[in-house]
């Protein structure tokens, strides 16, 4: 089945343009991830891909069906699920789930078993006859997950999922979309874990002040360099640090000087981050060679990585499109 399709769509609120001219694509088979500044439009764009809103212009296809022409085919096709999940204030876990299913026409029985299905698959069992309107903000995100996927789509457009989960849900939640991928479904999520993010897509869509832009090409950046030394740092209380036993191998304090003369720059060059140095390799090819000058020197590098993922680091280089008229939300 088709993924997402999205060609030259744009919408405005008066003056404000929210989404321009964006063109996409999301395969099956995939997770795609949107990514883009607070205000760029992402919402707005899932909106549309979700039939919850017409654009002003252009041309959608999600599973093959166009979600303006015919959003009801649409619907049966996608599943959706916002940024924040409406609860029925009277409903519990377990009844949310088997009311969003019949919704979708399942009949009472399927949509019991269903829900049942959902609730082990998402973590909810212990809280399956609690008033979904008390849970808590990623309990309401497991919640709205299993809401999307109540009738099985082909397609889920996933708003913020990660936003509240605790770190073994977010684990649970990556390995879950990958599983969803594998079995040919189209998955786009938008985040602003990227860190999270780029464990779990195969491909990204940058999404700024509304338009759809190439990605930023990440070359120089800062990597993480942690050092070994036999030095004890000194205490904040001007003391000396001790250690059981006498001694340590300890972070240094301020291990620039070493780390400077090493690479064979000057230590003003380098930065410093709770003991450990901030050095900028043109690539990963530089970085590696840097490793190598560094453990030739003699130095105990304990950890060598980039300060922040290819990801972060393409969000942060992205640009500012020029434009006439009002700004994304």
């Amino acid at each position: 089945m088709d993924g997402i399709v999205a060609e030259g769509i744009g919408r405005s609120f008066g003056g404000v343009h929210a989404v321009r001219e964006a063109t996409f694509r999301a395969e099956s088979g995939r997770v795609t991830g949107l990514v883009g500044p607070n205000g760029a439009g992402k919402t707005t764009l899932l909106l549309m891909l979700a039939s919850l809103l017409a654009p002003d212009r252009g041309r959608i296809r999600v599973g093959g069906v166009d979600p303006i022409v015919d959003p009801t085919a649409a619907r049966q096709v996608l599943g959706w699920m916002p940024d924040a999940l409406g609860a029925w204030p009277s409903l519990t876990v377990h009844e949310s789930i088997v009311t969003t299913a019949r919704l979708h026409g399942l009949p009472r029985a399927d949509a019991q078993r269903r829900a049942a299905e959902l609730l082990g698959l998402v973590g909810l069992d212990p809280l399956a006859a609690t008033p979904a309107k008390v849970l808590s903000r990623g309990q309401k995100q497991k919640l709205g997950l299993a809401r999307a996927l109540v009738h099985d789509p082909q397609v889920l457009l996933l708003d913020e999922p990660a936003s509240g989960l605790d770190p073994e849900a977010r684990v649970q939640l990556r390995v879950l979309l990958r599983r969803l991928a594998a079995e040919g479904r189209t998955v786009l999520i938008s985040s602003h874990v990227l860190s999270e993010l780029e464990e779990v897509v195969d491909d990204t869509v940058f999404l700024v002040a509304g338009t759809v832009v190439d990605a930023p090409v990440v070359q120089a950046r800062a990597w993480r360099i942690r050092i070994l030394s036999d030095r004890i740092p000194d205490s904040p209380e001007g003391g000396s640090a001790t250690t059981e036993g006498g001694s340590a191998t300890t972070a240094c304090s301020d291990p620039r000087a070493s780390v400077a003369a090493a690479l064979g720059v000057v230590p003003e060059s380098l930065g410093i981050d709770r003991g450990d140095v901030l050095a900028v390799f043109a690539d990963d090819r530089d970085a590696a060679a840097g490793l190598a000058r560094l453990v030739g020197q003699g130095l105990a590098v304990s950890a060598f990585a980039p300060a922040q993922s290819e990801l972060e680091q393409a969000f942060l280089s992205l640009g500012e499109p020029s434009h006439d008229g009002g700004s994304a939300r």
